[in-house]
């Protein structure tokens, strides 16, 4: 613990260009607690937006200092993207309000960062969760959801749905946010990746929430689902259109099989027959569709990535320009 917060102090200087970002919606008991563990960290930056709350906590928040905005919309997808387009630090920390993310931790997810070795860092939670903090059916339910997503994306990450998050300013101005609800995880997390930026996860603790979830379990992990589906196309067309053309084979297969299976016992489904052929002929289209689609993003993808390895670069050198004009400067 010594050590973190010695790690800490050297990073004094980075936390002064971070933005704590905290979307709340009827977070009285918590959010109070959550700033000022921020501010024991030496985090002097702290945005709170809120979902139009009807408790105190909009009170609260700009008690302990807080900048506040009340978000034009609703949903926490709508809040995050509308937080993203007023803050204008070089890299935001974006944590729910509900005190279940310890201050502490913050280190572990600027430290990439820092590094340069990161330009999204991610909470993962289930390297240290408080007993109690999952009920056995949202445990349940992150998991299998995790499952899908590296089985569909090929990506090595185990805590997709995390809201304790640290995001350069590179990638935050950039990212294209178009879900409204907690879907907004996902989408930040498949954004991420279908533009080059580089993604990695640290261990954080995670605590027991106050208070009442806004979660529903079964809706938003349909929804969750759903979303890790169809981001697909933004992420890789080809794979997108290869489940899709994958499924109309199958089906085709389905409706062979048992067009065969009558046909032995002497009746005849012409019409099947036919919707067979299609369904086994689009498919296999569809997926040929997928293997040129995926070739062309795979370009346009490694294009990205180099334009903004570039753009670092030249960062670094005006920056280097820069302090020797100021040495110079001094000098004479």
């Amino acid at each position: 613990m010594h050590g973190m917060h010695r790690m800490l102090e050297d990073f004094k200087e980075v936390k002064n260009k971070v933005c704590v970002v905290i979307p709340t919606l009827n977070e009285e008991r918590n959010i109070g607690g959550t700033i000022d563990e921020f501010r024991q960290e030496g985090f002097e930056k702290i945005f709170v937006i809120d979902g139009g709350s009807t408790d105190r906590t909009v009170e609260i928040a700009r008690s302990k200092g807080a900048r506040v905005e009340i978000q034009t919309g609703k949903g926490k997808g709508q809040a995050v993207a509308e937080a993203f387009e007023i803050v204008d630090d070089d890299i935001v920390i974006l944590v729910d309000g509900d005190g279940t993310y310890s201050a502490k931790d913050a280190v572990k997810l600027l430290e990439p960062i820092a590094k340069g070795i990161a330009d999204h860092v991610v909470g993962n939670r289930f390297s240290g969760y408080e007993k109690g903090a999952f009920t056995k059916l949202n445990l349940l339910g992150n998991k299998l959801l995790n499952f899908v997503f590296r089985v569909t994306y090929g990506v090595e990450l185990y805590d997709i749905l995390s809201g304790y998050r640290a995001l350069t300013k590179d990638l935050y101005k950039g990212v294209d946010l178009r879900k409204k609800g907690f879907e907004v995880e996902t989408e930040l997390t498949v954004e991420t990746i279908a533009k080059g930026f580089r993604i990695m996860e640290v261990p954080v603790s995670y605590r027991k929430r106050g208070g009442v979830t806004k979660l529903s379990p079964i809706r938003d992990g349909v929804r969750i689902a759903s979303t890790i589906y169809n981001l697909l196309a933004r992420y890789s067309p080809g794979r997108y259109l290869y489940f899709f053309g994958a499924f109309l084979i199958l089906l085709g297969f389905f409706t062979g099989v048992y067009t065969v299976y009558e046909w032995f016992k002497h009746i005849t489904h012409q019409l099947l027959a036919i919707l067979t052929a299609l369904l086994i002929i689009t498919g296999m289209q569809i997926i040929i569709f997928g293997v040129i689609s995926d070739f062309v993003f795979r370009g346009n993808s490694e294009i990205r990535r180099e334009l903004i390895a570039l753009r670092s670069e030249i960062r670094k050198i005006g920056e280097l320009k820069l302090g020797e004009i100021r040495e110079e400067g001094k000098e004479k």
